[in-house]
């Protein structure tokens, strides 16, 4: 993020979009765009880019962007898809960039074939969006893809799953029932399997989703509106049964009711959403779901990290708590946040757009530690949340966690009597807040994150201990401290960045 001039806020883009300027510079014509006329528009006073195949003229959205113009500026005259989806793979450029369409790429069939046929894979990739890359085919079919049945009783229909996968666990599986359709996406490794249809006759609402971990088999369950004998399971829709990387799949989003909204300090809320009686959706321990919603005729769309409703982590209690359907999210309410100032105003009963989950942080990785360190800044305080519960709750090699936790100022300091109560229930606890901009009555650590600093909160002792460095925060800590840890003599398979 870099700072904008005034007025350059994304609703100024909003009112620019809606002002029947032509910003595409066609005056609302499509044109075909080759390869060699998109490299000519690399300047930032004459900016094209291509996303997915389609051509925009991004020139005046240069000054709004929030990353700033040198990184529009990466994708000048050419192909911005990879680059895109690094960063932004969540926004939503179609809406945002409406008005700048100038048309699609083009290129020639000859070409297209010859390029098709005779590239390896270190050869230059075609536009994206335009031609689909075999490689990806060829590496899903290095192992078999799960298989799927289906039966039925008089009054419910099973459908069943075979991934032969027997460390398979539930929160790695996703089902959607909206009427008639059933959508169910199952994540093994870094493959998403997709079974996506319509079903033959009408279900009841209510799901439920059966998994045997030890042989890798999943059972949704639907129980019949009627008592009548179904000649087929239902109607392939777009991607059934596909079985591609996770990455390549699209974001699915379903619509979650706003049940609750509480306060955490004076700016941050903890925010309570139920999930539809026909969804099971689990989201795994540091990984994170987008909320999407339209804001003044824009669909916006961004990404937070769930956390459990309290850091209460006796497994009784937790599985007491009815928390199944819910999802909760810490979210910091920015004056200037369009997106925040929106979520904030939204009344109990309103609805929103959760995605499935994302992320590649497993539990496996702090599953046989003996020391974890989490460090936190401001609301990056959120996936350490979870982090803390399982590694308390389900690790038994844990002999200490420490959280070294860095805000501005005291009342910054996100569930504080919480955090300080596990240290009393815990010995295995310790917790240090580090502030940048103290009062004169702060007795505890003082400053940012620095390699000095870092050194005095993570000691390295002589002898061999399986530890584990989880970091989360602004783009900026997170990259310095992984760069700090790294700097102090640990390896990249002890620290683990949420940069996603």
């Amino acid at each position: 993020m870099v700072p904008l001039k005034p007025g350059r806020s994304l609703m100024d883009w909003v009112r620019l979009t809606k002002s029947h300027k032509d910003l595409s510079g066609l005056k609302g014509r499509f044109i075909e765009v080759t390869e060699d006329e998109l490299a000519k528009h690399n300047k930032k006073e004459d900016c094209w880019t291509c996303i997915r195949g389609h051509v925009y003229n991004v020139t005046p959205y240069m000054e709004y962007h929030p990353g700033g113009e040198e990184e529009l500026m990466k994708a000048a005259g050419a192909d911005g898809t990879d680059l895109f989806d690094q960063v932004h793979r969540w926004v939503n450029y179609e809406s945002m960039l409406k008005e700048c369409l100038i048309g699609r790429i083009a290129m020639k069939p000859a070409a297209i074939a010859k390029e098709f046929n005779s590239r390896t894979a270190k050869d230059k990739k075609p536009m994206n969006g335009v031609l689909e890359d075999g490689r990806l085919i060829e590496a899903c079919t290095k192992d078999s893809p799960p298989r799927y049945d289906w039966f039925q009783t008089e009054t419910a229909v099973t459908v069943a799953i075979y991934t032969k996968q027997k460390d398979l666990e539930s929160e790695f599986v996703t089902v959607d029932l909206e009427g008639s359709i059933l959508r169910a996406d199952i994540l093994i490794g870094n493959y998403s399997n997709l079974l996506y249809l319509d079903l033959d006759h009408a279900v009841r609402e209510e799901i439920n989703v059966n998994i045997t971990g030890i042989v890798g088999k999943i059972e949704i369950v639907l129980q019949k509106q009627d008592k009548v004998t179904w000649a087929k399971l239902g109607q392939p829709l777009d991607s059934h049964d596909s079985f591609i990387k996770r990455t390549d799949r699209g974001l699915f989003f379903r619509k979650c009711k706003l049940i609750s909204k509480t306060s955490v300090n004076y700016n941050t809320k903890l925010f309570c959403l139920l999930l539809p009686e026909g969804v099971f959706l689990q989201v795994p321990i540091g990984q994170h779901v987008y909320l999407k919603d339209t804001i003044a005729g824009i669909e916006m769309v961004k990404p937070y990290t769930p956390v459990s409703s309290s850091l209460q982590y006796n497994s009784e209690v937790l599985s007491s708590m009815g928390d199944a359907r819910k999802i909760f999210l810490m979210i910091k309410i920015y004056l200037d946040g369009v997106f925040t100032q929106h979520i904030d105003s939204l009344q109990i009963g309103d609805e929103l757009y959760v995605s499935s989950p994302q992320g590649s942080f497993r539990k496996s990785k702090i599953q046989a530690v003996e020391e974890l360190f989490l460090l936190a800044a401001g609301t990056g305080f959120t996936p350490m949340v979870k982090l803390l519960n399982h590694a308390l709750t389900n690790n038994s090699s844990l002999r200490k966690v420490k959280l070294m936790f860095f805000n501005k100022k005291e009342n910054d300091i996100l569930w504080r009597s919480e955090l300080e109560q596990l240290t009393i229930q815990d010995s295995r606890c310790e917790m240090q807040f580090v502030l940048s901009e103290p009062t004169d009555e702060w007795t505890g650590m003082k400053g940012t994150i620095s390699l000095p600093l870092l050194s005095t909160l993570i000691e390295r002792k002589k002898e061999p201990v399986n530890k584990m460095i989880c970091i989360c925060g602004p783009a900026m800590f997170t990259s310095q401290g992984m760069r700090f840890l790294e700097d102090l003599g640990f390896s990249k398979e002890e620290i683990y960045g949420f940069t996603e």
